[in-house]
């Protein structure tokens, strides 16, 4: 694979609950995390004292953080209306040659900055609030 342009790692959001998809508007910088908590299952009879894991068990998550400025109103404030009133939309998450990432999401944080002589900007992060689909490109 070659090296990807990292404005094209998009989070894209369900602004109406119809499958629609719109870009996060202004986002500059993106990052998705995948988690799996293990359960150990270790004892005394473990091969070799060595840790065992159990296969398939413990919770899976993942979050998404971004930053950007803003741009769009729609957007900001379906972004704003999501944190308040504890939605849980779907997001796709598009990763260059590697695929689409989609399920809920809710926001867990936002935070808006702005300098005297800048532009105002913003963060948020995301935490997954169900089952994650992926789908590699063909």
């Amino acid at each position: 694979m070659a090296a990807q342009n990292g404005k094209d790692l998009l989070i894209k959001i369900d602004m109406t609950g119809d499958g629609q998809f719109e870009t996060a508007a202004g986002l500059r910088a993106t990052r998705i995390s995948f988690n799996a908590e293990t359960v150990d299952v270790t004892s005394l009879e473990s091969d070799g004292g060595w840790r065992e894991l159990l296969a398939g068990a413990g919770v899976k998550s993942a979050t998404i953080s971004g930053s950007g400025v803003f741009k769009d109103q729609s957007t900001d404030e379906r972004v704003r209306q999501m944190f308040f009133g504890a939605e849980m939309p779907d997001f796709q998450v598009i990763i260059p040659d590697f695929g689409t990432i989609e399920g809920p999401f809710q926001i867990t944080s936002i935070e808006y900055s702005g300098t005297y002589n800048g532009e105002a900007t913003y963060e948020m992060a995301l935490a997954s609030a169900g089952r994650i689909t992926f789908m590699a490109f063909a």
